[in-house]
């Protein structure tokens, strides 16, 4: 199934839901990720993407989770084309499973920190905002920061199937947001829908596409299906803007490259090295 994202509307309630799969593991073999950084890359990535589904086109959102727990920061951007990328400081932690025997994200990320969420509007001042890690299980971070940054109540579900080998087996994810004119008795019956749903990961392991997902969740209602984008990893990086980094850094940092006769710089958010002989370090020196 190629990875792919779904707009609808149910009775004034609007829903995206995403199938991810092939992009976190594209992300999740980039970064050479154990289980914990592989779920909560996947996480993030998939809300980023749930997320830009909101935003006109050239617009963009990166969110940043940053916990006390081992996996640092984790980091992911997406555009409503269907482009995501993302990456996490501490790709090899490894945790032993929680309570429940599911992979333990939220002792990978930790209690104390910060949600951030940046939109990228094509304004002057781009839009950010912050709310407190509520349990760093990722989705209900990210709903309790719509709830506290932006006062709007929505329900995320997010879920990553690592496979044995460390390949991703199944992600995806779900973005539901009551609108203005929803009645009391969609909000009570969806409320009900929600407490009995399988987790996303066993429905996109049951192969079920992100319509399915949809039909799943509002069963029984009648659901307005929108659109559907395709998604795909892919990072904006290119050798032109990893030139201008090498030109931001100091004459003597240039140097020092220049001296050891070579510079390998490897992009954070794709892993994609970039090589520099002592001439081209030159040439951007002068240059700079």
């Amino acid at each position: 199934m190629t990875d792919h994202l779904v707009k609808a509307t149910v009775e004034g309630v609007r829903i995206f839901a995403a199938v991810t799969t092939n992009l976190v593991g594209e992300a999740v073999k980039r970064h050479d990720c154990y289980p914990v950084a592989a779920a909560a890359l996947g996480r993030t990535m998939t809300g980023a993407l749930l997320f830009a589904a909101n935003l006109k086109n050239e617009e963009a959102v990166t969110i940043k989770i940053q916990g006390d727990g081992p996996l640092g920061k984790i980091v992911a951007d997406a555009v409503p084309e269907g482009f995501s990328r993302g990456y996490v400081d501490n790709p090899h932690v490894d945790l032993p499973l929680n309570s429940k025997g599911k992979i333990d994200v939220a002792g990978g990320v930790g209690r104390n920190g910060l949600v951030t969420v940046t939109r990228f509007t094509g304004l002057k001042k781009n839009i950010t905002g912050t709310a407190e890690i509520a349990t760093g299980e990722i989705a209900e971070d990210l709903t309790n920061y719509l709830f506290v940054s932006e006062q709007t109540p929505s329900s995320i579900g997010l879920g990553v199937l690592v496979d044995t080998d460390l390949s991703i087996k199944a992600a995806g994810g779900f973005f539901i947001q009551p609108l203005p004119n929803a009645s009391e008795d969609t909000i009570d019956r969806l409320e009900g829908s929600l407490t009995n749903i399988q987790s996303v990961t066993d429905l996109v392991a049951g192969n079920l596409d992100a319509k399915g997902i949809i039909s799943r969740i509002f069963d029984g209602f009648d659901i307005n299906f929108l659109s559907t984008t395709d998604l795909n990893f892919r990072c904006q990086c290119s050798r032109q803007r990893i030139e201008e980094v090498l030109t931001s850094l100091s004459k003597d940092d240039l140097q020092s490259l220049i001296d050891d006769g070579k510079a390998e710089v490897a992009c954070q958010f794709c892993g994609q090295k970039y090589q520099f002989n002592k001439s081209e370090l030159e040439k951007i020196m002068n240059n700079g």
